[in-house]
């Protein structure tokens, strides 16, 4: 699985980000959701990694879905972090993201992996910021091909 890792310089996005102290917190926009999320570095990666897709890849912003919920096995209710839709409103990308401390494992592509057992999304990319995996899914034998990159947006 190492081999399949991708890295992104999410970094160069950084002064992209706004940030705001209150009471002692900071906050950062969201510029999808258009509001003020508490600062924690897996949203740090979350936003990071969007302005890489709209930047970079040309992805549509308005396409993407941001932590709503999803029944997975055995119906717990559970919240994937990023769902992008082509331009038929087809989902074409999940994204899972993680903190650049966590180490990504075959525990987080079982997790994507049971977020999207449902959806059946394509397209499957897990990050922690410094480290990038992805893979398009064959739903017909549940195989994974791991890519290079991400795919091209084709919406």
């Amino acid at each position: 699985m190492a081999n399949n890792a991708f890295q992104i310089d999410l970094l160069s996005y950084k002064d992209h980000l706004q940030t705001k102290k209150e009471e002692g917190k900071t906050f950062l926009f969201d510029q999808v959701r258009k509001k003020w999320l508490v600062l924690q570095p897996e949203e740090m990666v979350r936003q990071l990694m969007i302005y890489y897709l709209i930047e970079e890849k040309n992805y549509n912003p308005n396409r993407f879905s941001l932590e709503k919920g999803v029944k997975v096995v055995n119906k717990l209710a559970r919240r994937f972090d990023l769902l992008i839709y082509d331009l038929d409103m087809k989902p074409f990308l999940i994204l899972e993201c993680k903190a650049p401390q966590i180490k990504l494992k075959e525990a987080t592509f079982s997790q994507i992996h049971a977020y999207n057992y449902d959806l059946k999304v394509p397209y499957a990319a897990v990050t922690n910021g410094i480290h990038t995996f992805c893979y398009r899914i064959n739903w017909e034998t549940e195989d994974r091909v791991f890519l290079d990159g991400l795919p091209e947006y084709t919406g």
